[in-house]
Parts: structure tokens; C-alpha cells; sequence
């Protein structure tokens, strides 16, 4: 296989994703899609990358999410270094999470 091929696979996935119409269907395609352990993984993840941006330090993240440190370096290292994707979603959830009423 060659890259092209690898990334048009991968785009049909994320493209998939995007015809997602609300939290219900997101939740059954990734129950579909993904292991509980799998879920599990990429919410505790999301969750300190969370903690991180919010200025969180690694013991009360660990003591938090019962992360391992290894799993907190990671996040942080993305955070830092990595596509953006964090940098990019993480004002978007912060500022629908505060018109909730959940900050």
C-alpha cells in the first residue's frame, strides 16, 4: 500500500466522522468502531489534556484521572509539539463547557 492509498483510508474514516449529526450517533459509531478500552483510553487523554491547558500539574492530573505519568507527558508533548489539534478544539470545548455552566 502505497501513501496515497494510506491516506485516502484514513480520510474516509475522519470524513465519515464529520457526517456525524449529534452526540448519540458519535457515541454509538465509536462504541461501534472502538474498544471499551480503546474509548476509555482517548477520554482519559482528552481529560488531561483538559487538566493540562487549565495549567493543572502532573500529580493532581495523575491523583485526578489515575493517568499514568507516561500517558500526562504524552498529552503534554502533543500539547506542545504536536499538529495543533488540541490547540485547536480545546478554546472551542472550554467555551461551550462555560455557556453550560460546567466550568
Amino acid at each position: 500500500m502505497n501513501r496515497q492509498e494510506d491516506k485516502g483510508r484514513s480520510d474516509l474514516l475522519y470524513e465519515t466522522i464529520l457526517e456525524l449529526k449529534d452526540l448519540d450517533e458519535c457515541r454509538r459509531f465509536f462504541s461501534d468502531l472502538c474498544t471499551v478500552a480503546e474509548l476509555r483510553a482517548m477520554e482519559q487523554r482528552f481529560e488531561v489534556a483538559l487538566l493540562l491547558s487549565d495549567g493543572m500539574i502532573y500529580n493532581d492530573i495523575l491523583e485526578r484521572t489515575g493517568a499514568s505519568s507516561a500517558t500526562i507527558s504524552r498529552v503534554n508533548r502533543s500539547l506542545n509539539y504536536g499538529a495543533d489539534g488540541y490547540q485547536t478544539v480545546l478554546p472551542r470545548v472550554k467555551e461551550k463547557r462555560k455557556e453550560h455552566g460546567e466550568l
